[in-house]
């Protein structure tokens, strides 16, 4: 063997070659069985994650639903007592009027104490 055929495709050059791609498909071969031993318990973990995020949304639907009914409940009961109050106001004009004055008076001690 000459010093040429080492350094231009010799037989060292050649199985340093071979064992570099052997070294190249068993690293894949590696992964690829580490992906597919994982398969299953990642498909797992996206299932629980998926089914987390439904009950999160089903829960959240119920709160937004509830919040809404009490909404217009409390709309409904604001509006009776305007409607009661009005009519109070009717019925007992002198009586408002000095309530109003007597509620302003306090207010006006509470804020000018400050």
């Amino acid at each position: 063997m000459n010093t040429k055929e080492l350094v231009n495709g010799g037989p060292i050059q050649h199985t340093l070659e071979r064992g570099a791609e052997k070294a190249t498909v068993a690293a894949h071969d590696t992964i690829d069985s580490a992906a597919e031993a994982t398969r299953p318990a990642i498909d797992h973990m996206v299932s629980n994650a998926h089914a987390t995020v439904d009950r999160a949304g089903v829960a959240a639907a119920h709160a937004a639903e509830a919040l809404g009914i009490k909404g217009d409940q409390l709309n409904e009961s604001s509006q009776r007592m305007i409607e009661r109050a009005s009519v109070y106001v009717r019925e007992n004009p002198v009586a408002s009027l000095g309530m109003a004055v007597a509620a302003g008076y306090v207010i006006s001690r509470l804020l000018s104490s400050r």
